[in-house]
Order: structure tokens, then sequence, then C-alpha cells
């Protein structure tokens, strides 16, 4: 039943022309993994190797992000997977808040269908679309938040990790976190 919900969802992103990242993409990226998993993690947006193949995370910041999921003992076939916005923003760029909000219903229904007890923003951009506008990920990354029975957490993107070698190791500690809270609601 939820995979077929799901699908559908993929179907109506496939074919949708809601915001001008339409025109140039390559592949949607629906986002993958286990529909019946308890933690959801939502990036920004898809980058270029995950325009090519139509699959979230499969780049370098991917490749980072399963090595973060297996030092606590998970991997995709055990997580969720999506992005804010379905279709490459040009040259990586950060989303503009028309394109998210065209993206977001489609989120939305990812979650409903999903129903998480943890959703994991990486990074700014999803932190301030699924926590608080005004959230600063340097700031407030590691903090629990309350929203609809859910609970959620930021952390840093893999790729500011890729770029910023410094801040592994906060990294680390909110994906210790992550698993503990995970273990306590198991």
């Amino acid at each position: 039943m939820k995979e077929e919900q799901m699908n559908a969802v993929g179907t109506a992103i496939s074919v949708c022309e809601g915001c001008r990242l339409c025109r140039t993409r390559n592949n949607t990226v629906m986002g993958e993994g286990n529909v019946n998993s308890r933690i959801l993690f939502v990036g920004e947006g898809p980058g270029q190797e995950e325009d090519k193949q139509g699959r979230p995370f499969v780049g370098p910041a991917g490749q980072l992000l399963d090595k973060m999921l297996l030092s606590i003992g998970l991997d995709r076939s055990k997580v969720y997977i999506a992005n804010i916005v379905k279709c490459r923003p040009p040259q990586n760029r950060v989303p503009e808040e028309d394109e998210a909000e065209a993206c977001l219903p489609f989120l939305r229904k990812q979650f409903a269908i999903i129903k998480p007890d943890i959703v994991v923003c990486l990074g700014a951009t999803a932190a301030r679309y699924l926590i608080d506008r005004n959230i600063r990920i340097t700031r407030d990354r590691g903090n629990w938040y309350e929203k609809k029975g859910c609970s959620f957490i930021a952390t840093f993107h893999p790729s500011a990790l890729l770029r910023d070698q410094d801040k592994k190791k906060d990294a680390w500690e909110d994906m210790k976190k992550i698993r503990e809270k995970l273990d306590g609601i198991q």
C-alpha cells in the first residue's frame, strides 16, 4: 500500500512543471529508501550526479552520508532519503523560496506516507523549511525539536563536511544523538 502511494507521488513529481527547475532537469529525484522507516533524512536538492541518475545522495556527499549512516548502524535499506526540491538547481545553488514552496507539497505527501518518528535535516536549507525559518545550522544543529508528533534534528549537510573537515566532530555527535533517539523509540 505505502509503495503504491509513494509510486503515485513519484509519478506526479516526474511530470511536475511547478517551477522553473523543471526546464533544466535531466531527471526528477523523488527520494528512495524504506517507506516503513522510522527515520527520514532530508537534504536540500539534487546535485549533478543525482540529476543524472534520478537518485538522492549518490555523489561524493552521498558516499559520505552512507558512511555516516553505517557509523550508527543504519544503511539506505533502513531509512528514507529525500530532498526539499526534487529537481537540480542550476550550478547546485540554494533553492529559491518559490522553488522550495512548489516542491514542499510532495515532501509533505512523502512524510504522510512514511510517518517517520525522526526527521533529520541535512543542512541549513532543509532545517529552515522543516524546523524554523530562523534556524542557524552552526548554532542550532544537534538540538531536538518536536513538531506534529515527530522529532526533528538538524545537522551539517555531508557536502559541508567535505568542504570543512572541522565540522565532522560535531556531525558525529549529532549522529550519536540520532542513534540514541532511535533506540529510545524502538
